[in-house]
């Protein structure tokens, strides 16, 4: 199988960052489970330490559920100016072998290494080299994959977590991803996956066997990356200091809510899921979006910009949560809510790719 576009990508992923953090700082941790984020009776989990993991405590699950399920659970407030801290660190290793660097969040990104700065001799032995540097430096363990594209390196480095390393040649990349349930795709969420099972697609096989048609009859302008992706094939570009335009989260609700008390409620819900997601990007904006969808589907939003960033979660709930009583009393009920952070800084162009001669994995 050829390379594509002769890209050699790696895909860096922390172990458990947030909590690893925690651990390394605070010895009395180490090798108990931990959760960073919310409480025993109210909030949810920002990140869990593997510990926490082996009881089935998972990022954005409710803290009281996580305690249900650990007994032992040990809850530590966030630190966020500590994450950052580290996430800096940890990009200045990524700078010493490439300057095209895709951050996805304070503890993921791409690396285009196509062209071998630090002259290794393989995207591999780069990929060797920053784990260590990180763990020299930091006192952290990161996986990686390796790959020909963004796709299948982002698949690898979680293919041996925790402090692993996967490499995935362009000959074997078809065959890897046809082993995979989909459920593990980039892009593929809950919802999709869910939509997939009902009509047989369980795998990268299930997926790689039906023809395009019948994936544009069923998931419309996404069939062009799922009939690509089955096959191991992905032509996106590292585009390099990428940023989110926006950040948020939305939820649609079993039951259409109408009274005061119950939707300020569920906005609260709202705003712990979107605050871990915008402390995870590290990210600021100045603007507040609400979204309402009623009972009958008709959907609205409501925006505030401040002439500073929104500074912390109480903020940003404040905004929401006024921009909310602004739409009170409502006729017919809610069904949706959502809150999303913006005017955050705007993406980089994507960047051309080198066309240096091609480095092994």
């Amino acid at each position: 199988m050829a390379t594509q576009d002769g890209r050699k990508i790696i895909h860096v992923d922390m172990d458990a960052f947030y909590a690893s953090v925690e651990q390394r700082d605070d010895p009395s941790l180490r090798g108990r489970p931990v959760a960073v984020g919310g409480s025993r009776r109210r909030g949810v989990v920002a990140a869990a330490s593997y510990e926490a993991r082996t009881f089935g405590v998972r990022s954005a699950m409710p803290s009281v559920t996580a305690a249900r399920r650990c007994p032992e659970i040990v809850f530590v407030p966030p630190r966020f100016d500590v994450y950052r801290e580290v996430s800096g660190q940890i990009r200045t290793v990524f700078a010493r072998y490439t300057d095209l660097i895709e951050p996805l969040s304070l503890d993921e990104a791409y690396l285009d290494v196509t062209e071998d700065r630090a002259r290794l001799g393989s995207a591999t032995a780069i990929a060797a080299a920053i784990r260590a540097a990180i763990k020299a430096e930091t006192g952290l363990t990161a996986s990686a994959g390796v790959s020909y594209n963004k796709f299948i390196a982002k698949l690898a480095s979680d293919q041996n977590k925790p402090d692993g390393l996967c490499v995935i040649p362009p000959a074997h990349g078809a065959a890897f991803v046809a082993a995979l349930p989909v459920k593990r795709f980039h892009g593929v969420g809950p919802v999709t996956a869910r939509k997939m099972e009902a009509l047989g697609i369980l795998t990268g096989q299930d997926l790689r066997d039906r023809p395009f048609d019948f994936l544009q009859r069923h998931f419309g302008s996404y069939a062009d990356y799922l009939y690509g992706a089955a096959r191991g094939i992905d032509h996106r570009p590292v585009r390099a200091q990428r940023i989110a335009k926006s950040v948020g989260a939305e939820r649609t609700f079993e039951e259409d809510l109408s009274d005061r008390e119950g939707l300020h409620a569920a906005l609260e819900r709202v705003v712990d899921a979107a605050w871990t997601r915008i402390a995870r990007n590290g990210v600021s904006g100045r603007t507040v979006t609400l979204k309402l969808r009623y009972s009958d589907f008709r959907t609205i939003t409501r925006a505030r910009s401040t002439s500073q960033p929104v500074g912390d979660r109480a903020q940003f709930l404040a905004i929401g949560l006024d921009l909310l009583d602004q739409q009170l009393p409502v006729t017919g009920g809610v069904r949706l809510l959502g809150l999303t952070m913006s005017g955050l800084v705007e993406q980089e162009e994507d960047r051309n790719v080198p066309r240096q001669p091609e480095l092994p994995l």
